[in-house]
């Protein structure tokens, strides 16, 4: 079981649901400046995803935690991440899979998602632990959700 204190997010919904997950997946990062992490290797990566909102579907959740695992987790865990090119690009530094980028991503997937249910939550945080000393936090600019 994953024991993690996350860093909040404030916002004015009523409802507020976490889903913890860990992805273990590889990476490089094309670009000479990123030195070692130019070389693929692999995390195993630990994902907090933050989705809140004022109504609740049809059968009492803002999204089932089973929906988040399957579009995040089915999608990434124990892959090369830069195989995923409709996420990521090795030609466009906003796109390379960094820690930044994978978490932003992981953001949009999630909300593209959100975006087809009538309830219509939104996704206001995504964290993404790479080693136990470094993770990054991503959350959307609320005019962009």
């Amino acid at each position: 079981m994953i024991q993690q204190i996350y860093p909040q997010v404030f916002h004015n919904f009523r409802y507020e649901l976490n889903k913890d997950m860990q992805i273990a997946a590889a990476h490089f990062i094309p670009h000479e400046a990123a030195g070692k992490c130019a070389n693929m290797h692999g995390h195993t990566y630990f994902v907090n995803i933050t989705v809140a909102g004022d109504e609740l579907d049809e059968s009492g959740f803002l999204i089932n935690f089973q929906q988040l695992k399957k579009i995040v987790h089915g999608k990434l865990d124990h892959t090369l991440m830069n195989d995923h090119t409709d996420l990521f690009s090795n030609a466009r530094a906003e796109d390379f899979p960094t820690t930044e980028v994978v978490a932003r991503k992981i953001a949009e997937i999630v909300q593209a998602q959100l975006d087809t249910m009538p309830n219509r939550p939104t996704c206001v945080q995504v964290f993404v632990r790479e080693s136990p000393t470094s993770y990054v936090v991503y959350r959307p600019k609320a005019g962009n959700r």
